[in-house]
């Protein structure tokens, strides 16, 4: 386990079984970190997760939550809060995709993705921020997205959710400036994990016309900047939004 300036601070990352959240997870393990792990349906994936923080020597558990009920999310933040005594960094990561057309776009779909991926991040946020404050010190990393910025056809409700993050960032970032919290948006574009793996070759290849550099990002490259925005590094950095997407959002 490598040093790090934030060794010893407690983390929880929300969707963090999988994917981008698991990268990031262990990537703050990995500088010493002590990690909730938050999962929703995959709890075994979540555990093998937190086995392999225990191998790092940090403090790590499994907490379920679905962020876009606000009584599951004060229930996740007192088991956290009782574990670790607060949370210092906070990654915004849980979020869902429901694909078409806004013509036939149902309000179910609409509101689940909303639902999950801004007030998800509003829930959480809000709970945990009060505990910062008091401290003095914190880090709330949002994960956006690409289309946030550029939009992408048929994820209206995808792109409306993540574009009102980065409004919630800013906004945010300016209230908390003075209590040494920073506030940040990471927007990555297309990354290998298993929801653009199963996209077929058809569409995988569309894409790639979009990326300059002409590949899909890793879920490392994204867990390093977060790793970085988490450190006393980043401490004059807030209210920004920050593309990692091989040039897409140029």
């Amino acid at each position: 386990m490598g040093k790090s300036d934030i060794e010893g601070k407690y983390a929880l990352v929300t969707g963090s079984s999988k994917g981008i959240g698991r990268a990031v997870a262990l990537m703050l393990g990995e500088m010493g970190v002590n990690v909730a792990v938050n999962y929703n349906n995959s709890k075994d994936a979540a555990k093998e997760v937190e086995e392999n923080l225990h191998k790092m020597g940090v403090e790590s558990f499994i907490v379920h939550g679905d962020v876009s009920d606000v009584d599951q999310v004060a229930k996740m933040i007192n088991q956290v809060t009782k574990t670790f005594g607060g949370v210092d960094i906070l990654v915004n990561n849980a979020g869902i995709i429901d694909d078409g057309l806004l013509i036939r776009m149902s309000d179910e779909a609409w509101d689940n993705v909303i639902s999950t991926n801004l007030n998800g991040t509003f829930y959480c946020t809000r709970a945990v921020l009060r505990g910062m404050i008091r401290r003095r010190w914190g880090r709330i990393i949002n994960i956006g997205s690409v289309v946030g910025i550029r939009g992408n056809i048929g994820q209206v409700n995808y792109s409306a959710s993540k574009a009102a993050i980065i409004g919630f960032t800013k906004a945010l970032a300016k209230e908390v400036a003075t209590r040494n919290i920073t506030v940040n948006t990471v927007t990555p574009g297309y990354i290998s994990t298993d929801t653009v793996d199963v996209l077929p070759q058809e569409t995988k290849d569309r894409i790639m016309t979009w990326i300059p550099q002409g590949h899909f990002g890793e879920v490392d490259d994204v867990a390093h900047l977060v790793s970085y925005i988490a450190s006393h590094k980043a401490k004059y950095l807030t209210g920004q939004v920050i593309s990692i997407d091989g040039g897409m959002a140029i």
